[in-house]
């Protein structure tokens, strides 16, 4: 009502999907700049030059318990990309922003 008061027009684009939300929910835990360790970034960037699943590619640069948190950042600031609109998973695939 507001919006059509000053002659503004405005549409309801809809809801995502339950499983983007979750992922985005999921990522948002890690949107924090604590989980921007530039060390570890930048080995998980080169990691996923090339498109890998998301666990062997975490496996590959450490102890996923200090690597995830940093590689759930990366994903979240949208440097490294994965598609959200399937589970995330240990497989998923997922590569660095060109």
């Amino acid at each position: 009502m507001a919006c059509r008061g000053i002659g503004w027009d405005y549409i309801l684009a809809g809801t995502p999907g339950p499983i983007l939300a979750a992922n985005v929910r999921w990522l948002a835990g890690y949107r924090h700049p604590r989980h921007a360790v530039t060390e570890v970034g930048d080995v998980l960037l080169e990691a996923f030059r090339e498109q890998s699943p998301l666990m062997a590619g975490a496996h590959q640069v450490g102890d996923p318990i200090a690597v995830l948190p940093v590689l759930f950042h990366l994903i979240w600031a949208q440097q490294l990309v994965s598609d959200l609109t399937v589970p995330l998973d240990a497989d998923i695939a997922v590569v660095a922003r060109r």
